[in-house]
This record gives structure tokens, C-alpha cells and sequence, in this order.
């Protein structure tokens, strides 16, 4: 049951990483993704990366992170011919996924409404930075734009260290991540209705709806969000506090879980300091808390605080460097990484993160690994109907 997808074929031309994110959660559970890629070179992501080895090889790291799993095939879609072996292929596909600039693939007489009519069921997702309409839709957009626009930065740091952009390309990932969502939903109307679908899936607006609370107060209260570090505005103690060696992070939302605290690292007397004693005046009063909480902490190591405040009841967390979490026995006990030895084009061995889900109790998984650019472009042009003759003229013309 962690093949959910198997079945279904997606025609992925997206490039660099939301779209490629959303074709990669389609193949974890076990769709067909068929990555179209142009004959120059292919995905830009695969010259992207931090080992320069590997770029050059066309393989780059950041292309290797979400393309497992994958099948390649190189097509030029300016070229006539390329273009009828695209609607051949569309005619045997449930998906196509792209993230071109709102109004390339019409141009190329390869848009939503020509691809329809070869295959009424289709569903077609187009992801942008700003949408198919309103007066940004052609705008250029990459991670931090759309960070900057959608207010995430002005919600980052603290008010003197800030606006900053998060520290990975969250905006791209939450776009890949709705896209994904949005085929899958897509999917399963047409099993019931028949009936294909345009997706038009925006990265501004898929970004803000995740911005939940700094949003909300804002359209309902009217109050306006402000920067503040590693501290919740809910509620207090609740953010990250300094050990002896390090950063954990305490969340004592509740009343009771703030008498927990306070008992558990030995100091009682918090409770009744009328500047503590409730949750509106721990609020107002949260620095000098946060200073009290401090002291006693600092005796020892996060690690040590983190094991004594979740087994009181006080959810607590260490706050872990990625190869910390990597290297956590809580990953390795969900399968969470897919290794593949000696991949294709690397010379080396692949590891890469799965779904963040299991399905029956297993994670799904990829196939197989990143592919090399074309790899299969001759197994996907014969299952399309193409024989020995044609291949062979599609590849002399530089058009596969």
C-alpha cells in the first residue's frame, strides 16, 4: 500500500527544485515520473550543488536531493518533431507537471487547453512564483523572492538581527509540497467524475497559507506580527534556552507544564512570583524568566535537561545540527534515508531522505536512483511506439 501512486504516469519538466520536489513525493509512491529534460545540458539543478565534481558531471548534488526515482528523457520542445513525440507521450500520461513562466508552454503549442484535447483526463499543474493571473504573474521568481513578498522574512530574526530569509528554500519546498497535494486530490476527483484538471499553484500563496498564526492575527485580531527569535508569542517559557553546552528548546505552553518546569529543575519558588504565577504576566515578564530558567540550566548539558523535562511531562527538544539529525537513532528506526551504492553518473554512492510519511507502516521509497541525463529516453520513446528507424532519426536530428 506505500505504491499508492503506482499506475499513474507524470510527465515532469520542471526545473531546480519546487517542482521537481512535488514530481519527486509523486514517485515515493510509486508513480511513473518521466522527468522531460532539453538535450542541453537537461534540469538546470543538475550543474547545482556544493561538490563542483559533480556538477560538471551533470549530476549535481542539489539535482541528486529530489530526482530519485525518476526516469530521464531528453526531448527539444522548440523542435516539431520534438513537440509530436511530447503529445504522444501526453496521450499515454495522467499528469504533466511544469514550472516554466506563466505562458511558455502555450507559446510552444504545448499549453492546457492543446494538451486536453489529446487527453481529456489529463491533469496539468503549472507551479509559478505568482500564479497564471494578476499583475506579478510574469515576475521571475526564486526561493527568496517569494520569502521576502510573502512576509516570511519580516517574521525571521529578532528586531535587531532581522528581516532574515529562512535557512533553506522553504518557499520552494511548500510550493513543490501544495503542487503534490494538489495532483494527488486532483487524482482522485477524476476516479470519481471522469474529469481532468488545471492546476495553478502559486508559491506566494502556498507559502502564506502555511504562515497560519502570523497571518490569522492579523485578518482576525488585527494585531500585526513581530520578530522575536527563538521566543513564542504564545506563550512563555517557550522557546530556546542556553545550557552548558547549548541550545534547548522548552516548550511550556501549558500551566501545569510550567509548574513541571519549575519543580523539576529546582526551583519551586517560580510559581508564586507574581511576575510568573500566570500566563499573561510570564508573558509580560518573559526576559527576566527566561534569566531564572537560565542559571539553573547552564549546570548542565542539553542533552541531560532534554531527558529530565520529557520524562516530567515538559516537551523539550536539543537544538541539533542537520548531521546531529542525521545521524539520530530516531531516523535510522524509520528508515528514513534511501541509499543507493555506486549510482549511475556519480561514482559513488547516493543517499537521499524519503517521504515525511508511512503508509502501513513502511516509508515509501524510490525505485532507483537519480537518473543520468536521457537514460531512458530510448526505453520511453519504444514503450510510446517509436521503433529502431525512428529513434534513430530523432537522435540525429538533436530533437532526443
Amino acid at each position: 500500500m506505500n505504491r499508492l501512486l503506482e499506475g499513474v504516469r507524470v510527465l515532469d519538466l520542471t526545473n531546480v527544485l519546487a517542482g521537481p520536489f512535488a514530481g519527486y513525493q509523486l514517485a515515493l509512491l510509486g508513480a511513473d515520473v518521466v522527468k522531460v529534460e532539453n538535450p542541453d545540458g537537461g534540469d538546470l539543478a543538475r550543474q547545482l550543488g556544493v561538490d563542483p565534481a559533480l556538477n560538471r558531471a551533470g549530476m549535481g548534488a542539489s539535482f541528486l536531493a529530489q530526482n530519485a526515482g525518476k526516469r530521464s528523457i531528453t526531448l527539444d520542445l522548440k523542435a516539431p518533431a520534438g513537440k509530436d513525440v511530447f503529445r504522444r507521450l501526453v496521450a499515454g500520461a495522467d499528469v504533466v507537471l511544469e514550472n516554466f513562466r506563466p505562458g511558455v508552454m502555450d507559446r510552444l503549442g504545448l499549453g492546457w487547453e492543446a494538451l486536453k484535447a489529446i487527453r481529456p483526463g489529463l491533469v496539468y499543474c503549472a507551479i509559478s512564483g505568482f500564479g497564471q493571473t494578476g499583475p506579478l504573474r510574469n515576475n521571475p521568481a526564486y526561493d527568496q523572492i517569494i520569502q521576502g513578498f510573502a512576509g516570511v522574512m519580516s517574521v525571521t530574526g529578532t528586531e535587531a538581527g532581522g528581516p532574515l530569509r529562512v535557512g533553506y528554500p522553504v518557499a520552494d519546498t511548500i510550493g513543490g509540497l501544495t503542487a503534490a497535494f494538489a495532483i494527488a486530490a486532483a487524482l482522485a476527483g477524476r476516479a470519481r467524475t471522469g474529469q481532468g484538471a488545471f492546476l495553478d499553484v502559486a508559491m506566494l500563496e502556498a507559502t502564506l497559507v502555511t504562515m497560519g498564526w502570523a497571518v490569522s492575527n492579523l485578518l482576525i485580531a488585527g494585531v500585526e506580527p513581530q520578530r522575536l527569535g527563538n521566543d513564542n508569542m504564545t506563550a512563555s517559557p517557550s522557546g530556546a534556552f542556553r545550557c552548558a553546552d547549548g541550545l534547548l528548546n522548552i516548550a511550556a505552553n501549558k500551566q501545569e507544564q510550567f509548574e513541571a518546569l519549575c519543580d523539576r529543575i529546582g526551583r519551586p519558588d517560580l510559581k508564586a512570583d507574581p511576575r510568573f504565577a500566570e500566563r499573561e504576566a510570564r508573558k509580560r515578564n518573559r526576559a527576566a524568566l527566561t534569566a531564572e530558567i537560565e542559571a539553573t540550566l547552564a549546570t548542565d548539558t542539553a542533552e541531560a535537561w532534554e531527558g529530565r523535562l520529557n520524562a516530567t511531562g515538559v516537551p523539550a527538544g536539543r537544538v541539533m545540527t542537520v548531521p546531529q539529525i542525521l545521524a539520530h537513532p530516531q531516523l535510522a528506526a524509520r528508515d528514513m534515508i534511501a541509499a543507493f551504492p555506486d549510482a549511475p553518473g556519480v561514482g559513488r554512492d547516493v543517499r537521499v531522505v524519503r517521504s515525511g510519511f508511512r503508509v502501513d507502516g513502511a516509508t515509501p521509497s524510490p525505485d532507483g536512483p537519480p537518473p543520468v541525463l536521457g537514460a531512458d529516453t530510448e526505453a520511453i520513446l519504444r514503450e510510446a511506439g517509436y521503433d529502431d528507424a525512428a529513434i534513430a532519426r530523432l537522435r540525429a536530428e538533436g530533437v532526443a
